[in-house]
């Protein structure tokens, strides 16, 4: 059974002469462990499935499973503790809150979650050890490189133990450098750690990492891409690809 399921997922904004089908029945499973990204040009509806997956909206019609579990039909309380505890988000921006140091941004989730002060701080310090980040646990945002804070958000990602990582363009606001860093981070927590990852990115480089790629066009999977290790040999082959669309 898939860990996250997509199934006619269709997503219309507006009604009438102003409606937008922002995706057009879209079908995609991703397993524990794998590593999707999803590309294809500017409008085609790639934030909109990642937010269709996340339950940060909810679609037109169709349904995402997940773990074989609707999620449409959860009311607004059950569907936030499903995220906190089932998924874990990495936006472009970073989104840390700027007068918490590391521990205490990747720590949020757990407050949040009502866990108990003793039990939190230790956890968040281990993914902290994990991404590479022991030296930097009491830096606030504003002292971390741009690296360093995704680093942070993916730590954060991780900290409740969820079975999905949802990234949405993570590597956007990086240089190429720090862009691979996080790039191979992600590739780590599917391969090591046993996540599934779906990873929204413009980037042939960077979806090169990944296991699969889907490619949308117009709300709708117009090709798919397996590659052998995932390790950015075939980026020229993935950049055609896109650029084909």
């Amino acid at each position: 059974m898939a860990l996250i399921e997509a199934k006619n997922l269709t997503k219309i904004y507006g009604k009438g002469e102003t409606a937008v089908t922002a995706l057009n029945g879209v079908n995609l499973a991703v397993s524990t462990g794998e590593f999707v990204a999803v590309m294809g040009p500017s409008g085609c509806g790639k934030s909109t499935l990642l937010h269709l997956l996340g339950g940060l909206d909810r679609p037109t019609q169709g349904e995402v499973l997940v773990e074989g579990q609707a999620i449409s039909g959860l009311n607004d309380d059950a569907l936030t503790r499903l995220r906190r505890r089932k998924m874990g988000f990495v936006f472009q921006f970073f989104n840390l809150i700027p007068v918490l140091n590391a521990i205490e941004n990747v720590a949020l989730p757990l407050v949040l979650d009502g866990q108990p002060a003793r039990e939190v701080r230790p956890k968040a310090v281990a993914w902290l050890q994990k991404v590479g980040l022991s030296d930097r646990l009491e830096n606030r945002p504003d002292q971390l490189s741009g690296g360093q804070q995704q680093r942070v958000a993916v730590a954060r990602a991780l900290v409740a133990e969820p079975a999905l990582i949802l990234a949405d363009e993570p590597t956007g606001n990086l240089d190429t450098r720090a862009s691979d860093e996080i790039a191979a981070l992600l590739r780590q927590v599917a391969n090591e750690w046993g996540r599934a990852v779906v990873m929204v990115t413009h980037d042939p480089r960077i979806a090169a990492y990944a296991d699969r790629i889907i490619f949308l066009k117009d709300g709708v999977i117009v090709d798919e891409t397996r590659l052998s290790d995932g390790a950015g040999h075939s980026v020229l082959t993935v950049k055609e690809k896109a650029e084909a669309l």
